[in-house]
């Protein structure tokens, strides 16, 4: 049995979009690479995924976001191999190589909206190893979705004002790698070796790597120096580092760090009063005495509490004393200081 290697992707999905032709797009060969780094990614979903099912259900939570990663990037890919997701954009530099000639260029939206979704969850499996505060964390998650809506505004931009979003950009990834390289870098080190150790492996590579995207941003979608296939390669090579590899160090990084040190302690449906109706779960038994919550109150009315309030120093107190000196003045006065007042 003959099996034919066919891709007809492109005869498929052709090079026009909205009635509108592009002059520069992607061939054959950029289509089969982009089909290549679709099926890494589908894999390393899976394998993560896997690898989640030998833990417990609270500590998967660096595993279920690198799985989502990877499956987000997975369907990326695909969209990108089919030729699908692109919109054709006039060039500002006309060049005359003929794999970058022409008046405009095909734009992959599709590869922003994979940006928008798995940058934050990148930074967030960093911070979150970092053990960060919540404000610095969402903080540096939006100021990494400005970068990328700025670098996709700019990729749309036909104009050289692009450039200025490009600016505004690598000013937010600036900042960006500030946090990661210092801050978070310093509060990894104070949580033990290990966690230190996993975050300058694996904040470095990240770090290393987002420096190398406004280059490609330069000569793909920027400058129209580099033809579409080179393009395919340079950011699918970037992303493959920056994705399942990046997740693969992060998790053996972690494979012996308790969550719960990160700040991280998640219940799990079992330990959880509200699923089960009472407070007999694992988790509760560690928290609640023996006694219960009923000795508990109980206990905390006797001593402390509205109980020693009313019978030591409150409406007890006041009222014996106040008997005690009616009566007494009464005696000295011939009445009993108990009839009703006229």
């Amino acid at each position: 049995m003959n099996i034919a290697k066919r891709n007809d992707a492109l005869r498929v999905n052709g090079n026009m979009v909205n009635g509108k032709s592009v002059d520069i797009h992607q061939t054959v060969r950029g289509s089969d690479f982009y089909w290549a780094i679709c099926a890494v990614m589908g894999f390393s979903t899976l394998a993560f995924l896997i690898l989640a099912m030998k833990k417990a259900r609270p500590d998967r939570i660096f595993h279920y976001i690198t799985a989502s990663v990877c499956m987000i990037a997975f369907i990326t890919y695909f969209t990108m191999a089919a030729n699908l997701g692109w919109t054709p954009i006039d060039v500002e530099f006309r060049r005359s190589r003929h794999t970058v000639s022409g008046i405009n260029r095909e734009i992959f939206y599709v590869r922003y909206i994979d940006w928008f979704i798995t940058t934050p969850l990148l930074l967030s499996n960093l911070l979150l190893t970092a053990a960060m505060p919540w404000p610095t964390i969402l903080w540096v998650l939006l100021v990494d979705e400005v970068m990328i809506v700025c670098g996709l505004v700019g990729a749309l931009t036909r104009t050289r004002y692009k450039w200025g979003y490009f600016a505004f950009g690598c000013a937010a990834l600036m900042y960006i790698l500030y946090q990661l390289v210092w801050e978070a870098r310093r509060h990894a080190n104070a949580l033990g070796r290990d966690v230190g150790r996993t975050f300058l492996i694996c904040g470095s590579l990240l770090s290393f790597l987002w420096l190398l995207y406004p280059i490609s941003w330069g000569l793909c979608e920027g400058g129209n120096y580099i033809a579409p296939d080179s393009e395919a390669v340079f950011y699918g090579v970037l992303d493959f580092f920056a994705k399942p590899i990046f997740g693969a160090l992060l998790l053996w990084g972690h494979r012996n760090v308790d969550p719960a040190r990160l700040g991280l302690r998640i219940r799990d449906y079992d330990e959880d009063p509200a699923v089960h109706g009472s407070l007999g779960g694992p988790y509760n038994r560690e928290k609640v005495a023996p006694g219960g919550v009923h000795n508990e109150v109980n206990n905390s009315l006797d001593n402390n509490g509205v109980h020693n309030g009313v019978h030591n120093n409150g409406v007890s107190t006041g009222f014996h004393t106040g008997a005690q000196d009616g009566i007494f003045h009464g005696a000295r006065t011939g009445h009993t200081g108990l009839e009703p007042a006229v």
